[in-house]
């Protein structure tokens, strides 16, 4: 019985893949859709060309030929960058490289204030732990990776057996070979795709304009049009000898890419052909109600109220201290920019009405499975029960969100301390090499943890936060810590926070190397950083194990129920969610209407910049040397048509988080822009794309070159391109 009921499941399986994969029914939006590299000749091809496109599916994604896939690189683990020369040399976002630029600076040698411009291959500057990763090919393992999966399985049974063969199939491609390899599931895990990499590590930079352009507007112009940002980087990828990847070396050599995207001076009009490629990180456009309800009334609340106190108190600090800036800037960059995403989102869900277009999806679903036997044997249950899955595990998913944004990601100190639990392992267990491997490990973490920190900024964030999860959440979730608080501090946690500041020995790096040079398991279980991170964690895992069944419930109805969709409405194409693996969109650049009677165009000029100006301003800080080159009209072969120079632009390409750095290509397979941004009225995008609004923000092309050209004096990067 299990293996007819496994044969009708995959057989019903495949019959839903050929209907949305081989090109039956219709395509609604071209402007809609994160679709996968390897199916692009069956769905895409014939309406990109109608579109604009010229070149075919196999100039795209090749396996056995140089591609424009090659070009396209996963920058480090959540940005997306584009290789623009045979030398290696990289292009992403200025928001991407940020933090990275952040920890190869100091006061003395700021180069996000300053900006950096390499002179030779000699002066481009090694980032550790940075890497550059390369995909080879996309390959559909749905009917290995559900092998020995069959339909009385409990959720945890099959999810185990799912893992296990993922891990085989991971193993049998990489062979022994330097390749890495990773399984993922698309359709809410009714289908499954392989991807294997090649990962460069010895990754280096090369050059950055100074915040005042490539952050031009900082978290005012965030998420918005009109936008005037400069938002791009440069590094260089590279490799052994005999190009392969490599430790650093001074040894190494620049690596020469499968492919470089050539780049056009060209530019572009309004109703032209935009893809980007790239790896958008998540979006859950499938999602039920019952999940948008979740979103926002916990997920981004939760996020919204910590984050938006946490930033107040950095931003005090960091107006009133440069060091303190330069510590924070990336962390504070890093929190604000899905604090403001998660606040737009709510909006937009509730202006676009998707909860009530959600309710009538499941209702159409209900009549729908009601109408047959067969169906309401499959499906009767299936909205009920999903209904009731998120409303049980509300209470928990409320108390962990909390407790991540308060306790774990809130004040940085605990959590920091709980890292020397493995030597208090080892002092337990009087292990001298292991004493002495976590007393190294922690020496070097201090280095770089102490180097952006900043322990008085930190003290008021802890006892903000402590108090506001004290607040907020049920105390039948509260962290063992807090009974002592309540206890000895008379729960006033300005106070708590305030002693723990004073008495820890993780309080300051001088403190903790004097402790590491003659470790004590008395005096490490007494520090009161390091109980109170041992306190959170505990929580922590205790919250999230709770979840654990609550989860797999609802994992399994929303597996379901994207089945049955899928099922219902099977004339339609779709495509998965994202999930960080390389998609392309496609569709046209074009202005909107934003609202009534205000009409946005599709570009932004270096005139903008001008009269965004504001000196007393930091966030609108124009340089002395842009301002010149605007007075002169001194802008080379890089203005339009008008003599003017275009700064950004936008398209209604589908993209998300991870997208960021996303090369933007015309019809001739040519680099126009890098993609960076979505629009304020589209902050739905992730749960539901409004065609109307939805909006792609670039960088054009011809600005960067302008910069690294006129502004900068780096022609030896320009040289280096290949510009049509």
């Amino acid at each position: 019985m299990k293996s007819n009921l496994r044969i009708l499941f995959l057989s019903r399986l495949a019959a839903f893949s050929l209907l949305f994969l081989t090109g039956i029914g219709t395509i609604a939006r071209a402007d809609e859709g994160m679709w996968m590299l390897p199916l692009i000749e069956k769905l895409n091809v014939t309406d990109m060309q109608a579109k604009g496109f010229r070149l075919t599916a196999e100039d795209i994604y090749s396996i056995n030929h140089s591609s424009i896939k090659d070009a396209v690189v996963m920058f480090h683990n959540y940005c997306t960058g584009e290789m623009v020369s045979d030398k290696g040399l990289l292009l992403t976002n200025h928001h991407c490289g940020y933090d990275r630029i952040q920890s190869l600076s100091s006061v003395e040698r700021n180069f996000l204030e300053d900006g950096y411009w390499a002179a030779s291959f000699a002066d481009e500057i090694y980032v550790p732990d940075l890497t550059v990763t390369f995909l080879k090919r996309m390959d559909d393992v749905t009917s290995r990776v559900l092998e020995g999966v069959t339909s009385d399985l409990s959720e945890a049974a099959r999810q185990q057996i799912i893992a296990t063969n993922c891990r085989a199939i991971e193993k049998e491609a990489i062979d022994d070979t330097h390749y890495t390899a990773s399984v993922k599931p698309f359709f809410a895990g009714n289908q499954y795709f392989l991807s294997v990499y090649e990962v460069f590590k010895d990754v280096r930079l090369v050059g950055t304009p100074p915040s005042s352009i490539g952050k031009f507007g900082h978290d005012t112009d965030n998420w918005m049009w009109p936008r005037h940002t400069g938002d791009f980087s440069l590094f260089r990828v590279y490799a052994a000898p005999d190009g392969s990847p490599a430790d650093f070396s001074l040894e190494n050599v620049p690596l020469k890419p499968a492919h470089h995207l050539p780049v056009s001076t060209k530019g572009f009009q309004e109703g032209d052909f935009a893809m980007t490629l790239g790896y958008p990180g998540s979006t859950d456009r499938y999602v039920s109600s019952w999940g948008i309800d979740e979103r926002m009334n916990i997920v981004n609340h939760s996020r919204i109220k910590p984050r938006g106190a946490k930033q107040d108190i950095w931003m005090a600090d960091m107006q009133a201290d440069d060091k303190v800036k330069l510590q924070y800037a990336s962390k504070y960059a890093r929190s604000s920019n899905y604090w403001k995403n998660s606040i737009g989102m709510n909006l937009g869900l509730t202006r676009l009405e998707v909860p009530t277009r959600k309710r009538a999806l499941e209702a159409r679903f209900a009549a729908w499975v009601a109408a047959d036997g067969d169906r309401v044997a499959r499906y009767g249950n299936l909205l009920d029960s999903l209904a009731s899955a998120y409303r049980e595990r509300a209470e928990l998913v409320k108390a962990r969100s909390f407790l991540i944004e308060c306790l774990l990601r809130g004040a940085e100190l605990p959590y920091f301390a709980y890292g020397a639990n493995a030597l208090k392992s080892a002092l337990q267990k009087n292990d001298t090499a292991a004493i002495r491997a976590q007393v190294e490990k922690l020496r070097a973490e201090a280095t770089d943890f102490y180097k952006n920190y900043s322990p008085e900024t930190d003290r008021k964030v802890l006892a903000a936060l402590a108090q506001m999860y004290a607040d907020d959440i049920s105390p039948e979730f509260h962290p063992s810590l807090f009974k002592e608080v309540a206890k000895r501090y008379k729960g006033d946690f300005g106070k708590y926070a305030d002693d723990l500041f004073r008495k820890s020995i993780f309080a300051n790096e001088v403190r903790l190397m004097a402790f590491l040079d003659k470790p004590s398991l008395k005096r490490l279980n007494a520090d009161v950083a390091f109980v109170a991170g041992s306190s959170v964690m505990s929580l922590y895992g205790e919250v999230s194990h709770r979840a654990t069944d609550l989860n797999l419930r609802v994992d399994r109805f929303v597996r379901l129920f994207q089945a049955g969709i899928m099922e219902m409405d099977s004339d339609l194409i779709r495509y998965s969610d994202a999930n960080f693996t390389m998609r392309m969109s496609y569709g046209t650049v074009g202005g909107y209407v934003a609202r009534d009677a205000v009409y946005y165009n599709h570009f932004t000029t270096l005139e903008g910049v001008m009269e965004k100006e504001d000196s007393t301003n930091w966030e609108f800080v124009v340089d002395p040397r842009l301002k010149a080159l605007h007075l002169a009209r001194d802008y080379g072969r890089y203005a339009d048509a008008n003599g003017e120079l275009n700064v950004c632009f936008i398209s209604n390409n589908d993209i998300t988080g991870g997208n960021s750095g996303s090369p933007v290509i015309n019809g001739n397979g040519e680099l126009i822009g890098l993609a960076f941004d979505s629009n304020w009225e589209a902050m739905s995008g992730d749960i539901a794309f409004e065609p109307r609004l939805q909006k792609c923000i670039n960088v054009d092309i011809r600005y960067v070159l302008f910069v690294i050209d006129k502004f900068a004096g780096a022609t030896r990067l320009i040289e280096e391109m290949t510009i049509r």
